[in-house]
């Protein structure tokens, strides 16, 4: 498979994950910023090769080839994340765009080292699950913190958005996966939130609220 083809597979999971549902051509060139032509005819070799199913006028479905081939991918860039950030010192707002490079790479055997070197690792540095070999994973129980009720508290275990600003924005305000967040108050206005976290209290806004996953304690 070329890179381009393995874009478009994994653009197609995280559009549509392991479901049967038809994404459409304008959706997935939307998230790849490119014309729907071009996906068309992308669609339409990917079909060749048995990896998706392509509806004319409706859109494409991964097939289970397909799926596992996607698997595969995210469970490489997401096993070099970790690699970067636990063993070269990158920080978890500079390894997407090097991974997005190094998940390319056709080493099964090499991808397999690594995750014997991290000891297995369950999660990203984002909180995202890693499919194992075999193409599982353990999805986390997770809420969006604007979703949860006031007042409670929950651990923060990963982020709607990877971008490297967002990531930015919370390492500046000392938020990061693992802490505790209580929401005490709500703002009926705008839905910003007054959370306390790590002995502090902070006022954040209804964006970042919904960027943040928490898993509610018990």
């Amino acid at each position: 498979m070329t890179r381009a083809e393995e874009n478009y597979i994994k653009t197609i999971f995280h559009l549509g994950g392991n479901a049967s549902q038809l994404i459409s051509t304008n959706a997935i060139a939307e998230q790849m910023e490119t014309k729907p032509s071009s996906v068309t005819d992308m669609a339409k070799k990917l079909a060749d090769k048995n990896l998706v199913k392509y509806v004319r006028y409706q859109g494409v479905s991964l097939t289970d080839l397909g799926i596992k081939t996607a698997l595969s991918i995210i469970r490489k860039h997401r096993l070099w994340e970790v690699f970067l950030v636990k063993k070269l010192d990158f920080t978890w707002d500079e390894v997407h765009e090097v991974a997005e490079q190094l998940e390319h790479i056709k080493s099964e055997k090499l991808v397999d080292k690594i995750d014997e070197l991290l000891d297995f690792p369950k999660y990203d540095p984002h909180g995202d699950p890693i499919p194992t070999k075999s193409g599982e994973f353990l999805e986390r129980d997770k809420q969006l913190l604007s979703e949860l009720e006031i007042p409670s508290s929950g651990i923060c275990v990963g982020v709607k958005d990877t971008s490297a600003t967002f990531l930015k924005f919370l390492d500046k305000n000392h938020i990061a996966l693992g802490h505790e967040i209580t929401v005490l108050e709500k703002e009926d206005f705008d839905d910003s939130l007054k959370i306390r976290i790590a002995g502090r209290e902070l006022q954040i806004s209804n964006q970042i609220a919904t960027n943040l996953y928490v898993k509610k304690e018990s």
